[in-house]
Formats: C-alpha cells, structure tokens, sequence
C-alpha cells in the first residue's frame, strides 16, 4: 500500500515536498512515480524513478522545477516542487510498478496506487 502526504496551500514561487510511504517489504524492488489530477483533466505522469534511484523520468512541464527520489531504507519516495506555480494545482498521486516505464507510458497497467494529495497553488 502507498500512501501519499505533503500537499497543502502555497503561493506561487513556493516550494513543497511530497512522500510517499510504502507498505510491505519489496518497496526497493518497485519503481515509483507521482501523477498528478487536476480538476476536469485526465490523470497526467509527473514524474518516475527506478527501484535503486538511478534512473528518472520528468514530463517537460515539471522539468527542472520537480525533482523525484527515494529512501529505500525508509520505505519512502520524495517528490520536491520548487518555483510552483498555479498551473500545478492538482491532486498528486503515488504509484508503484515493478517497471519505470510502465509508470511513465501506462498508468492503466501500473500495480499500485496510494490515495492522493491535494496541492493548491495561488497566484
């Protein structure tokens, strides 16, 4: 089980930082990754790291700005937002697959999924 926390309220330019806490033993075998909803929009890849941390992934919307990683000895993944701005408003969600780039190219056949949290940028 995945369970994602960190969102809240922040201006613009701000930064957050998300988690992702995992559940059960074989975390450090999955890859993970966070998508994000936003209101009336299809569910959208944000970002993806490999089990041992050495690969990732970003969309070009995020590039730069997002940076993913993970602690396996925590059993927990990161997702640092800087420069945020209001177009990041979304419910980000947590996922986890035994294969990178299913979490980047097929969300529908991605294993787990933790329930999300809402991140809110003003203007």
């Amino acid at each position: 089980q995945l369970q994602a926390s960190g969102g809240g309220l922040v201006q613009a330019g701000g930064s957050l930082r998300l988690s992702c806490a995992a559940s059960g033993r074989n975390f450090s075998t999955y890859a993970m990754g966070w998508y994000r909803q936003a209101p009336g929009k299809e569910r959208e890849f944000v970002a993806a790291i490999s089990w041992a941390g050495y690969s990732t992934y970003y969309s070009d919307s995020v590039k730069g700005r997002f940076t993913i990683s993970r602690d396996n000895a925590k059993n927990t993944g990161y997702l640092q937002m800087i420069s945020l701005k209001p177009e990041d408003t979304a419910v980000y969600y947590c996922a986890a697959d035994k294969t990178i780039l299913t979490i980047v190219r097929s969300r529908y056949a991605i294993d787990y999924w933790g329930k999300g949290t809402q991140v809110t940028v003003s203007s």
